[in-house]
């Protein structure tokens, strides 16, 4: 094996280095450091402009060159998607099922990586010698990491370091390869999270500034998204001021006078009526489809790589070692230190549930106390309108509730009984004579009374018979089976305007807000059957005053194309992407236009894309499939179609929106629970957190490219207990150990829990089950707060003035109570993978360079 092995580890007490760094230097680095594109936050909203001064200038996407492997990646990346999703005859019964689907037998690239190596062993281009070609990206890296390695080795703690040229334990030329590969993986994320106006991990960032290949994306990062002046603590008490007043007043800006039109899937944004017509739209930078396709196939060709595979693998089991070896040195440092703050644990830290959906975020008791209370007080209100047109009272009511579960299902138990109890003469619906019906006439319909329901006869609750049965866990969204409960108590757009929908939120809001240190970001549904979703969804945010300090919005879209176009909703799948954005570019444009959406949006912060991600994909995505407006097959676009043209149109939304003054919005689907491992890929290219992230554990060159890039995975270890994945093969503590980012989050408290608090719930289980410490568990929530969607003013209130910063700079262990050891330990560690892979890169670019040369001059 060529390379030095690797000799024996020295555990040491780490000493403190010399701090005598003039303050000059160290006032240049920081000025270095904070203008660094791929800050944290970097969706933050810049300036309003004047509409004169919109589009002033021009932005170009970085387009790419035709390549000679790019037809060899097609070929890899076809196969791959062929036999992931089952074209060609492959088995797809439980006993044949494949365990990773994106081997391949035989893989070109290896041939030709082959032939690479031959090639470079007769340059005999020694890997000493190309070290001192790196002058000055080298010469910032090592002043950037003095710099942040004078604050970390201030901590005193038990290091593990391995000596010899480097530690990766495999041959040079292979890990210069695979450092190459990654390296380029890792570009193509920074590109897409730059141009998409979403944060790319800091410290990733400043290792890749020295490649020559790397675009400048100063240009795409707004001058006040950068932290750079950072405030005193006491100018950041831990609590933030609470919202004062109309939490959806604000200013309206004026008509921008700019014109929009969708055009091959994609909105183009036009100056005024003069370039519309004229056909001149604003350069606006978004991914054409030809460049996303070729850097799609490039990825997979690299998961499909065997040298890679086994190069991250083992990666990823020696960062699972480090930090058992961590745990055995410096538990008792790490819990001594927590125990020296004042007044902090884990109970009064900042924690957000990141994923969890608005219909079920009760619990099932909840919904039944609710459900009686209004039966009881309002029995006579008219709720409901059946197919007919004939109106129902509560009491009538059949049953039908299109839960988003954010309360647990006592809190909905709860709910529908002091509903009925004090509203038993609201008119709620209508039959199908079109007779209005009150909720006390909806349940003599059911022959039921508020007394006699109870949390078993709701059958909300997920058990065994939900396991890999999708459809089973979508009918327990309807309270005793029927769905007119569903639709009087848990919809937005109903007969009676969400009233009780909204109550119920407000009530879960308020056990947030008891709670104090408990956050939320809710999921509520645009599907895109029509363009008045939107205003409908605003006008119910802001009539009912659906607000609380402690949640923040994200709006789902279902993946369900093939429903609507088999009932005849929608013509193609452009429409459904008319729908979706259309309200958004007008109410950008033009305020005044959509008021409520306008007041809306200021609480929303993402998109999210959901559906059964196991549901079989007849259809590649790739050059040959047709345009959305030519889309009107009664089949669903893949996956990567789907995320491809949310992202692209949310790319121009954006950098819209920005050029507004107003802020902007991220990408946020569920990826990876279930379905084929290239979810993942299209994730990691265009997302800026996803949740679920569970095949991770059958891809090591996805997984490590998740670590070095820190995307945000919110994990819901009970759903998929009760879905897809028994809890204790569930991955989240090994994925908690290599150092990805992960937050625990409840996903449907209403399916799944049985406490008031179900995010502590998920905690107190994750606990026990896998022996978590105080340090692990503070670890998560602080990485909850730093994934969400809330302000970053907020965020300097819940987890200090200088969290941006990297490393122990950041850390506010009397806000977040995460040792600064835990911290120092994963950002040294994250920056030894950085380094050693982006320095074995560099000499493998440095070589084919010079061979290039060499074939030239011969």
């Amino acid at each position: 094996m060529s390379g030095s092995p690797c000799k024996l580890a020295k555990i040491d007490v780490s000493k403190k280095l010399d701090t005598s760094t003039s303050a000059n230097k160290k006032a240049e680095l920081d000025q270095v450091d904070a203008s660094r594109p791929g800050s944290s936050n970097s969706s933050l909203a810049s300036t309003p402009l004047s509409p004169t001064a919109i589009y002033s200038h021009s932005k170009k996407f970085p387009g790419l060159k035709q390549a000679p492997m790019d037809e060899r990646f097609q070929e890899i990346a076809g196969a791959v998607l062929s036999q992931a999703n089952g074209i060609g005859g492959r088995d797809d019964s439980a006993e044949h099922e494949i365990a990773a689907p994106y081997e391949l037998p035989q893989c070109p690239i290896e041939e030709t990586q082959f032939h690479e190596q031959q090639i470079q062993r007769q340059l005999n281009v020694k890997f000493q010698q190309q070290q001192s070609n790196e002058t000055s990206e080298r010469a910032y890296q090592a002043m950037e990491t003095e710099r942040l390695q004078v604050e970390d080795d201030e901590i005193l703690f038990q290091r593990v370091s391995i000596s010899g040229e480097d530690n990766s334990g495999v041959p040079l030329e292979d890990l210069k390869e695979a450092s190459e590969a990654l390296v380029k993986a890792l570009m193509i994320r920074e590109k897409y999270m730059a141009i998409g106006l979403q944060s790319f991990c800091k410290t990733a960032s400043r290792f890749l500034q020295g490649f020559e290949e790397r675009h400048s994306y100063d240009e795409f990062i707004a001058k006040d998204c950068i932290h750079a002046d950072m405030k005193s603590i006491a100018d950041h008490p831990i609590h933030p001021p609470s919202t004062a007043g109309d939490p959806f007043k604000l200013e309206f800006l004026d008509d921008c006078g700019c014109k929009f039109k969708i055009q091959d899937g994609v909105y183009k944004v036009y100056k005024n009526s003069d370039t519309f017509a004229r056909e001149e739209p604003v350069n606006v930078p978004y991914p054409k489809l030809q460049d996303f396709l070729k850097e799609q196939n490039m990825l997979l060709a690299f998961i499909s790589d065997g040298p890679l595979k086994s190069f991250c693998y083992r990666r990823l089991n020696y960062l699972s070692s480090k930090y058992q070896l961590h745990v055995l040195l410096n538990e008792l440092r790490e819990s001594a230190a927590q125990k020296e703050v004042p007044h902090r644990d884990f109970y009064n830290i900042r924690k957000v549930d990141t994923h969890i959906h608005a219909s079920s975020c009760m619990n099932q008791k909840h919904l039944l106390r609710f459900i009686k209370k209004t039966v009881k007080l309002y029995a006579e209100d008219k709720a409901y309108m059946d197919p007919s047109g004939h109106e129902l009272s509560l009491k009538e009511v059949d049953t039908h509730v299109h839960a988003s579960s954010c309360m647990n299902q006592k809190h909905l138990l709860r709910f529908i009984k002091s509903t009925v109890k004090r509203n038993p003469t609201d008119i709620v619906t209508k039959n199908r004579e079109g007779v209005e019906l009150t909720l006390k006439q909806v349940f003599e319909s059911l022959n039921l009374t508020p007394y006699e329901l109870s949390v078993d006869m709701l059958d909300v609750h997920a058990d065994r018979n939900t396991f890999h049965r999708f459809d089973k866990f979508n009918a327990k969204y309807n309270p005793i089976g029927e769905s007119r409960l569903r639709e009087i108590f848990i919809k937005t757009d109903n007969y009676i305007g969400g009233k009780y929908f909204a109550h119920v939120i407000k009530e879960t809001c308020e056990d947030l807000e008891e709670s104090k240190y408990q956050n939320a970001e809710y999921r509520l549904s645009i599907y895109g059957k029509s363009a008045d979703e939107w205003d409908k969804l605003a006008i119910w945010a802001t009539k009912h005053q659906v607000y609380s300090d402690n949640v923040r919005w994200l709006i789902q879209i279902p993946r369900l194309f093939d429903v609507y176009k088999a009932k005849k909703l929608l013509n193609n799948f452009q429409e459904l992407l008319e729908n979706i954005f259309r309200p958004l570019f007008e109410v950008t444009n033009d305020p005044k236009s959509h008021p409520q959406l306008h007041q809306f949006l200021q609480h929303v912060t993402g998109i999210d894309s959901v559906d059964d991600e196991s549901k079989t994909e007849n259809l590649v995505f790739d050059k040959e499939s047709p345009l959305p407006e030519k889309w009107a097959s009664k089949e669903n676009p893949p996956y990567s179609y789907y995320l491809y043209y949310l992202y692209a149109n949310l790319s121009v939304l954006n950098n819209f929106r920005r050029e507004r003054g107003l802020h902007t919005l991220v990408l946020r689907p569920h990826c990876g629970e279930a379905g084929p491992v290239h979810h993942l890929v299209t994730g990691f290219m265009l997302s800026e957190n996803i949740s679920h992230g569970l095949l991770l554990r059958k891809a090591p060159v996805l997984q490590y490219l998740y670590y070095l890039a820190q995307i945000g995975i919110a994990m819901s270890p009970l759903s998929n207990n009760s879905l897809f994945l028994n809890y204790h093969r569930n991955p989240l503590p090994d994925f908690l150990a290599r150092g990805l980012n992960l937050s625990l989050s409840t996903d449907d408290p209403l399916q799944f829990h049985y406490t008031k608090e179900p995010l502590m719930e998920e905690y107190s289980i994750a606990a026990q089950v896998w022996k978590m410490s105080s340090c692990d568990m503070c670890e998560l929530a602080k990485n909850s707060v730093v994934m969400s969607g809330f302000s970053h003013k907020v965020k300097q209130h819940w987890l200090g003035p200088n969290y941006t910063k990297e490393g122990v700079a950041g850390n506010d262990i009397s806000r977040t109570n995460v040792p600064d050891i835990r911290v120092a330990y994963r950002h040294e560690t994250l920056v030894e993978e950085l380094k050693t892979i982006c320095t074995a890169a560099k000499a493998q670019l440095n070589e084919t360079a010079n061979g290039n040369g060499v074939q030239q001059t011969q």
